[in-house]
């Protein structure tokens, strides 16, 4: 069983490891998680595990700020001090709430239910993994309106994807800009990985279009792009430096 732990408090997120370990077989946490911005990333760049415990209150906001932002279809336990939560929880495939400090007790109880409600797969995860990867197609190109007109841009033609006044945009290498009709989420799950980054909440960049990277303050960077001005810099999310570092180096 694959679990991940959303969970803002270290003592906290050791102990539920702990006893997990204890009360199920065959288990293995894939992440520890503590703020709302890393979940986001983190299930927009990795495959869904089995089952998650998820704290309410988390470094940066409350867990519901993840719903907001992207679907999850995993099956949840709530892991809170909290009880008015409760309701809110329930609303999205909730299996389980349970209050601090948990015990093994409920925490087996919550195990089993979740056995009970989800049987065991019979198929290999792992080749459906390589599967996916092997079969996956990226999208090739978009289909941009231009007033009267429609054209179609070229995916490695496009330099980034912006997000300004609620509006996603897109621009190419020639220096032409236009909006598209899906989010920077939507985006990113649409493009090949190896190619294009999110380096922030507002920018999705083409690796050919990286012109410097320079080191700015608590190991900050910032990035130019091939035809801006000079002046014209993008800051990678504190959070995705060493993220980003690894995504340049393969």
């Amino acid at each position: 069983m694959n679990v991940l732990i959303i969970e803002d408090e270290k003592p906290a997120a050791d102990k539920l490891t702990r006893l997990l370990s204890r009360v199920v077989e065959d288990i293995k946490v894939v992440e520890i998680l503590e703020t709302v911005e890393d979940s986001i990333n983190w299930f927009l760049n990795n495959p869904s595990p089995d089952l998650i415990f998820m704290d309410i209150q988390l470094a940066d906001g409350i867990c519901f700020e993840i719903f907001d932002s992207i679907e999850i279809n995993t099956p949840i336990v709530f892991t809170t001090a909290y009880d008015e939560y409760a309701i809110r929880a329930f609303k999205v495939n909730s299996i389980d709430y349970l209050l601090k400090p948990i015990d093994s007790g409920s925490l087996a109880k919550a195990t089993e239910k979740f056995k009970s409600l989800y049987p065991a797969k019979t198929y290999n995860t792992k080749i459906e993994l390589l599967y996916d990867q092997l079969v996956k197609k990226y999208k090739s190109r978009f289909f941009i309106k231009v007033g009267t007109h429609c054209k179609l841009v070229m995916t490695e033609d496009i330099k980034c994807f912006f997000i300004a006044e609620r509006i996603t945009f897109m621009k190419t290498f020639s220096g032409k800009t236009y909006d598209v009709d899906y989010s920077l989420d939507q985006i990113q799950k649409m493009l090949d990985p190896e190619k294009f980054y999110r380096i922030n909440r507002k920018y999705i960049i083409n690796i050919t279009a990286i012109t410097d990277i320079i080191t700015w303050s608590a190991s900050r960077l910032k990035i130019k792009l091939t035809g801006e001005e000079e002046n014209y810099e993008l800051v990678v999310s504190r959070d995705k430096v060493s993220d980003f570092k690894r995504w340049l180096d393969r």
